[in-house]
């Protein structure tokens, strides 16, 4: 049995991004699939790291448990919108207080080189923004994905399996939302 982890990492509630939540969660198979979700907005949590890695703040408890949900999934599936170019705010700073090191990665001793902790586990995204995905992807060369996924995903061992991308979310019809929605659902449901 596969057992999915969702990370909603959308900061509104009532956000698209809930939506896709919604119909992922209702189009994945419960007879060979178990699923967890984690709403960012909804840990109580400091997303700074005060300390650095050389002395990072203790994990609260929503923390903790993130990270137990984590280390439970075979695949992880991360849903956020693009904003700046980038993940949003909240989303880095989950990431910077929960793939800590002894959790996510593991410096080797005198090497440059670190074990990657998170390794065997797949993952995927979904996520908005308000430019064309062409406009985002061919002119801007989709940094927030690429530097999401070579030097946080892939750092810690995590193998990305795919991108879906809902772009020019301003100017969406109701009838265009529908047929997202329909693509997650499908999507969930692989």
């Amino acid at each position: 049995m596969k057992k999915i982890l969702i990370v909603n990492a959308h900061p509104l509630a009532g956000s698209f991004c809930d939506a896709i939540v919604e119909h992922f969660v209702a189009g994945i198979n419960s007879e060979n699939q178990q699923v967890k979700t984690v709403c960012l907005r909804d840990l109580k949590f400091d997303p700074i790291l005060h300390g650095g890695y050389r002395n990072p703040t203790e994990l609260e408890p929503d923390l903790r448990m993130a990270q137990d949900y984590i280390s439970w999934s075979d695949h992880i599936v991360w849903i956020f919108p693009i904003w700046w170019g980038e993940m949003p705010a909240l989303l880095k700073g989950f990431i910077d207080r929960t793939f800590l090191p002894g959790f996510a990665f593991r410096y080797k001793k005198d090497s440059p080189m670190w074990d990657r902790l998170l390794k065997g586990r797949t993952t995927s995204i979904i996520t908005t923004m308000d430019a064309p995905v062409w406009y985002h992807r061919w002119i801007m060369g989709g940094h927030g994905i690429r530097s999401m996924n070579k030097f946080i995903l892939r750092f810690c061992g995590l193998k990305l399996n795919r991108v879906t991308y809902f772009g020019s979310m301003r100017f969406s019809t109701d009838e265009q939302r529908k047929k997202m929605l329909e693509k997650v659902s499908r999507l969930a449901s692989k």
